[in-house]
């Protein structure tokens, strides 16, 4: 569980650095990359928010190590 969280965390991360670029600069780096596919987009935000939802689960863990 513990890989997939860093990898859902990975793409929470790219995800939120997009939201700022958006905010700041008024620049998608997704749409950037992609251009104008709207099916790539929606498929990689719907992976963003699935991520961050997995991610959720960071707030429930133990952070004690049980070793």
């Amino acid at each position: 569980m513990a890989t997939l969280q860093k990898i859902a965390l990975i793409f929470t991360i790219i995800g939120a650095l997009n939201w700022g670029l958006i905010g700041i600069f008024d620049f998608n780096l997704v749409e950037a990359i992609f251009g104008e596919m709207d099916v790539i987009e929606r498929i990689i935000y719907t992976i963003v928010g699935i991520c961050g939802a997995i991610n959720i689960g960071i707030f429930f863990m133990d952070f004690v190590d049980h070793d």
